[in-house]
């Protein structure tokens, strides 16, 4: 991965940038040596009915290399996130689910069975899941905890 070689994500949305969605690219670009180019277009909602906004969603989903799925959407838009996640997983795209932000609960089984990896909100662990299901890289890091002795 490379600045010209981008990984190419989607992060699932309900036409429109909710906290959630936002707060994943806060992580995405805090993220050192990390380049990726984002597919979602949650401000561009297809006029008509709701198999438009589906066509819609496969062309955003059909060209990444892997979704950044968030479980936060599943209370207001079960039906909308299922098909977001379904929809990847049948196009073979690895689906790494966000736990709920902040609220210490597990997402819904549902849609647990459908992701590849479930990380919490963490900048390390969403880098290195993406690294590891888009483009097979692992990234061997570990922590160094440093102290003295007096």
């Amino acid at each position: 991965m490379s600045q010209a070689n981008p990984i190419r994500v989607f992060i699932t949305h309900a036409w429109a940038m909710s906290d959630d969605y936002l707060r994943v690219f806060e992580y995405l670009e805090s993220a050192r040596n990390f380049f990726y180019k984002n597919y979602s277009t949650p401000d561009l909602r297809p006029a008509g009915d709701k198999e438009a906004q589906r066509e819609d969603l496969r062309r955003q989903i059909s060209p990444v290399e892997a979704v950044i799925g968030l479980s936060s959407l599943f209370e207001a838009q079960q039906d909308l996130l299922t098909f977001q996640l379904l929809y990847a997983q049948a196009n073979k795209k690895p689906v790494i689910l966000m736990k709920p932000f902040g609220s210490g609960k597990e997402a819904p089984q549902s849609i647990r069975d459908l992701a590849s990896e479930i990380v919490e909100w963490d900048e390390r662990a969403l880098v290195d899941a993406l690294r590891l299901h888009a483009r097979q890289e692992r990234t061997g890091r570990w922590d160094t905890i440093e102290f003295k002795l007096d």
